[in-house]
């Protein structure tokens, strides 16, 4: 198959961990420059694809390429144009912003100076410099997500998987990674977004992918995933008193 114009070109992939199947046949492009949500329950596979095409597991079957490299021949390759943001954020708690971005640049090999640069150019860019020489102990957990986002950023990646990177955020949080993850789309970046949030996937995906027992089931763009499944309903509520419509008097 021809990877031409496409970041991420996966067929036919299997997984499995004894009798049960993680992923069984499963089957996703992306292309170049856009945001490509999988949507799907727990156990679905999602983050099983994510290992997969991030190189941090091996295929049972089938053949994935990312950026054009194949994830089993040219695994070494794929990891120098890929970044990674797992469903936790894998920073340290000790260390302050700045220290944990130069602690991963100098882990890639950027030089002590470069390692540096780096990380205040990350800072910046994230909207952490405020908070870059305070311990990440004290951030808020959308700060610390944002951290473990700048840190995938180290490389300046061509593809940037993000496996569920607002789970576990409150309202505002999450609309402030939101606008994170559109400002990297406008600087060029392919993104591949796991979720569990129907209105995530509307808010960011150019396309979306819907993943169920570990196959994908449905494909295509908000309008033609509606026009296939349906369209929204609306439930209005009447209260007889303000009181009543109060959640926290529920």
């Amino acid at each position: 198959m021809s990877d031409d114009g496409y970041a991420v070109h996966a067929e036919g992939l299997e997984k499995l961990y004894g009798e049960k199947r993680a992923l069984d046949g499963f089957d996703l492009t992306v292309r170049e420059g856009t945001v490509h949500g999988l949507l799907g329950p727990n156990g679905a596979g999602k983050t099983t694809a994510v290992r997969i095409l991030s190189t941090l597991i091996r295929l049972d079957g089938g053949r994935a390429a990312v950026a054009g490299l194949d994830v089993v021949r040219h695994s070494r390759e794929v990891r120098s144009r890929i970044g990674l943001t797992g469903q936790y954020a894998a920073v340290d708690e000790v260390l302050t912003g700045r220290q944990n971005l130069e602690m991963f640049g100098r882990l890639f090999h950027l030089g002590g100076k470069r390692a540096k640069r780096r990380a205040t150019e990350l800072l910046a860019q994230f909207d952490l410099t405020d908070a870059a020489d305070k311990g990440v102990g004290k951030y808020s957990g959308g700060m610390r997500r944002r951290l473990d986002l700048a840190a995938s950023m180290i490389l300046s990646p061509a593809v940037l998987f993000l496996d569920e990177p607002t789970t576990g955020l409150d309202p505002r949080s999450r609309r402030t990674m939101w606008q994170t993850i559109r400002s990297l789309v406008r600087d060029g970046v392919t993104i591949f977004l796991t979720t569990q949030y129907l209105e995530e996937a509307d808010e960011l995906a150019d396309r979306v992918a819907v993943l169920d027992h570990g196959r994908v089931v449905e494909v295509g763009t908000h309008a033609e995933l509606l026009a296939a499944g349906g369209a929204y309903a609306t439930l209005w509520a009447a209260f007889t008193a303000d009181q009543d419509a109060d959640p926290l008097r529920a």
